[in-house]
């Protein structure tokens, strides 16, 4: 176990942690901007199985913030690079890939086979239906969201914790308003994507206190990091 042996040491993880880290399937919706520290550091960790779902390619300007890339993969599949790179980080974790997007035909049949969803999606209608299926299937759903120089996490549907909809219930409205192009400083991601992985390795090893019925917001061009609680 000296690959995890810093995990090991904390009395928080532990060996049974580890080992539960190890048995744990997790599904990433999205391996862009979020979905490249999610995924790295859900794989280094450990993780049994991780699932990528994603139909886009890479493209020049993704590779100023989506870290799992580089300029020769210009034009190819996100998640056949993606593979490839987690896979040479952690041979040992399976990684199963769907190069196509969640949607209303096979989110249930996807989602079901994984015990948390983590969302590195950039749009409303993914988010919701990743709410509502996992709210049908009983499965926690840690979410994450970038724009400019902000970032917002919580863990939803966790512990008969809050959904998605209880904290954005006006989905017509959210869904219709128009996606002009957003700017985000590169390191956005890496830092709302990190906590990400580390709120999904709490809810895998049971270690400290999660983002249940709590949201996170930070904005990093003034370092202010706000935590909104939501009482039961």
């Amino acid at each position: 176990m000296e690959r995890y042996r810093r995990h090991i040491l904390l009395k928080e993880i532990g060996t049974e942690g580890q080992q539960k880290l190890g048995h744990a399937s997790v599904l990433i919706v999205g391996v862009g901007g979020l979905g490249s520290p999610v995924s790295l550091y859900l794989a280094a960790a450990g993780v049994g199985r991780i699932g990528l779902m994603d139909d886009d390619t890479v493209s020049e300007s993704n590779l100023q913030r989506q870290v799992l890339y580089t300029t020769e993969e210009i034009g190819l599949s996100k998640v056949v690079c993606a593979e490839k790179r987690l896979k040479a980080l952690s041979p040992e974790t399976i990684i199963e890939t769907y190069p196509y997007r969640l949607e209303n035909e096979n989110a249930v049949s996807i989602i079901s086979q994984y015990d948390i969803v983590v969302d590195g999606c950039d749009n409303y209608t993914t988010r919701y239906l990743i709410n509502d299926t996992c709210l049908q299937l009983g499965k926690p759903y840690v979410y994450g969201t970038i724009g400019e120089f902000q970032g917002q996490v919580a863990v939803f549907n966790y512990l008969n914790g809050f959904s998605y909809r209880d904290i954005y219930p006006d989905e017509s409205y959210l869904t219709s308003l128009p996606r002009p192009e957003q700017g985000v400083m590169g390191a956005v991601p890496g830092i709302v994507g990190s906590i990400e992985a580390a709120e999904t390795i709490k809810i895998i090893t049971g270690a400290g206190n999660t983002l249940n019925n709590r949201l996170l917001t930070i904005d990093i061009l003034n370092m202010e990091v706000n935590i909104l609680t939501f009482p039961q």
